[in-house]
């Protein structure tokens, strides 16, 4: 019999090779245990692939406690966090994600982030995978460099984003629609460059935009505020399903299809 870490391992490998991974981002610095623990709950009620949760220790111990058969990843732009998270239970370990130092006005280069990559390669441990967001504030030559050397690196996972300036108001539609755009052309460009490591799109992601994100070239998608924003566990049941119905077969040839009509 499998056990709960190669069953989850073998769930990432799966899920990512038929492009319908699924993650459900709580965000990097939410430490609100209780909301966390609620969209917790729906991703279990949901079978959603993933949850991406803070590396604060409580929080890792309570959702690996109740998300026995569900990927967990741990954020953090910290390597002796994601270390610690790894001994807590963590199936993937996440460098990112960054919008939360876009805010204080920290943007990591190119040469920081693939060093700290470098010293997670170092700390990993077997069955456990990394993801590594590529900063969407670098140039798309300065992109696809840092994530060929990530796949050279033997990282497994890349997120892209999308990255807008700070003083950009990225509440309104016109700034998620911006936000989706950017993402939605990184994974484009990374996925044309990438043999053999696996692209997740993140960034304002929604079950309009999920399809849009597999046919760019991603092998799932990482959802935050589009859940986050709702009070209701019933309500993010709702949400996370309708997300897993953009990840159908069906949706995605008909996005396809969409794409081909507008093309010709």
């Amino acid at each position: 019999m499998l056990s709960q870490k190669n069953f989850r391992y073998n769930l990432i490998r799966e899920s990512l090779e038929t492009r319908s991974f699924l993650k459900i981002i709580s965000g990097i610095n939410n430490f609100d245990k209780e909301k966390v623990l609620k969209i917790a709950h729906a991703v279990k009620a949901t079978n959603a692939t993933a949850i991406d949760i803070s590396a604060r220790e409580d929080i890792i111990i309570a959702v690996r406690e109740l998300l026995k058969d569900t990927v967990l990843v741990v954020s953090s732009v910290k390597v002796e966090e994601l270390k610690r998270a790894q001994e807590l239970g963590a199936d993937i370990l996440e460098l990112g994600n960054f919008e939360a130092l876009y805010e204080e006005g920290i943007y990591l280069s190119a040469a920081e982030v693939l060093s700290l990559a470098k010293e997670l390669t170092e700390i990993k441990t077997e069955g456990t995978m990394l993801s590594i967001t590529v900063p969407g504030h670098l140039n798309i030559n300065e992109q696809v460099k840092l994530a060929t050397d990530l796949e050279n690196l033997g990282v497994e996972i890349i997120q892209t984003e999308g990255s807008l300036p700070t003083d950009a108001n990225t509440s309104n539609t016109l700034g998620v629609l911006q936000k989706v755009m950017l993402t939605l052309s990184n994974t484009i460009e990374l996925s044309k460059n990438l043999k053999k490591t696996f692209i997740l799109t993140a960034s304002g992601i929604s079950p309009d935009t999920a399809a849009l994100a597999i046919t760019a070239g991603a092998h799932g998608i990482g959802v935050g505020k589009y859940i986050n924003r709702l009070d209701s566990e019933l309500e993010m049941l709702a949400s996370i399903k309708r997300l897993q119905e953009s990840l159908s077969i069906t949706q995605i040839e008909k996005t396809l299809q969409e794409q081909e009509l507008i093309l010709n």
